[in-house]
């Protein structure tokens, strides 16, 4: 019985998967870890993988594709995936090992009391490797601890809170059958990893742990600022592909709650989205601004109101002064919590 399938995409991950191999290996036979090669080719990222899936021949699997991105990664481990719960770890992450002992155990009471949530939630920590310093970020003002709860239950959520996917661990069984599948050569999916499942999910546990450990440092980091400016384009589809992905009225039907907390989603990812398009500037960036609100609101000028009535939608401005304000509010935002 595998009670978690770890997927760990990697490409051109060699400086750094071990620590993350070695991190999961301490589940032993409770876990799957599917290392998922993403068509490396500057390093020897293929071989390490190997080498670990013949050592651990009944924990590792080890997966190769030509290149298809990150998403592209998780597909191919939803669809190799066999145990009861799915988490995605990134090859430069890492997990607490006392966390993941407490995680396994939860499940495994879930499993012998036949009551399988369909998603379990943990913190996660920023690793600031500059400063040899950490972030805890919690939703301990948000869920009940420790019981089993629906999203009706939820409260709250900070503007600085989001359910992120380092904090998620998916029933695999909900993945497979919504045929869950991210957009290849793109970043920035795991917003679609952690927004399209919301509805079908009934049932959550969160658990205080601050398991999931999310390295913040290296310059080619897709979060760096620099990276997100260069891959805009991408960003816009991601933004896109969730303001498509539902009749929020509908989900509003099955929970206030949850269309709500859906409805925030999309408005940060619209601010977020627009702030780097005012911080490049020019005069395509900020037509390129003004086509995706428009395309908010041809889509559901429902949600475009509430975007446009939340504090998210001061970026939605075109005059100098506005933006000149997003652009102050968002360096503050950023110093103070340090999320790239």
């Amino acid at each position: 019985m595998k009670y978690i399938s770890f997927c760990v995409p990697c490409y051109n991950s060699a400086a750094y998967m071990e620590h993350c191999i070695e991190t999961l290996l301490t589940g032993g036979e409770d876990v799957e870890i599917i290392l998922v090669n993403d068509g490396s080719t500057k390093d020897n990222t293929a071989e390490i993988a190997d080498k670990y899936a013949k050592k651990y021949p009944t924990i590792i699997k080890a997966i190769h594709q030509e290149n298809g991105g990150h998403g592209s990664g998780v597909n191919q481990g939803i669809k190799n995936a066999t145990g009861l719960y799915y988490k995605v770890v990134d090859s430069d992450d890492w997990v607490n090992e006392d966390s993941l002992k407490n995680v396994l155990n939860q499940i495994k009471t879930f499993h012998k009391e036949k009551n399988l949530v369909d998603m379990i939630i943990c913190n996660y920590v920023y690793e600031y490797t500059e400063t040899n310093t950490q972030r805890v970020v919690n939703l301990k003002n948000v869920f009940p601890q420790n019981k089993v709860f629906t999203f009706d239950e939820a409260k709250k959520f900070k503007k600085s809170q989001f359910i992120a996917m380092h904090t998620v661990i998916y029933r695999t069984q909900i993945l497979k059958d919504i045929k869950l599948e991210l957009p290849k050569h793109t970043f920035y999916v795991d917003n679609v990893f952690v927004y399209v499942p919301l509805p079908y999910i009934k049932t959550m546990y969160y658990m205080n742990e601050d398991f999931y450990r999310y390295f913040i440092g290296r310059a080619d980091q897709s979060v760096n600022e620099s990276v997100i400016m260069k891959r805009i384009d991408q960003h816009l589809k991601v933004t896109k592909i969730l303001i498509d992905a539902y009749d929020l009225d509908e989900v509003e039907k099955q929970s206030k709650k949850l269309a709500k907390y859906m409805s925030d989603y999309v408005s940060i990812l619209m601010a977020i989205t627009s702030i780097y398009l005012i911080k490049i500037g020019d005069k395509e960036a900020l037509e390129k601004k003004k086509e995706l609100w428009k395309y908010l609101r041809d889509k559901d000028e429902k949600l475009w109101k509430r975007c446009k009535h939340n504090i998210e939608g001061l970026t939605a401005t075109d005059s100098k002064f506005g933006m000149g304000l997003c652009k102050f509010i968002y360096k503050i935002a950023r110093k103070i919590i340090k999320f790239n």
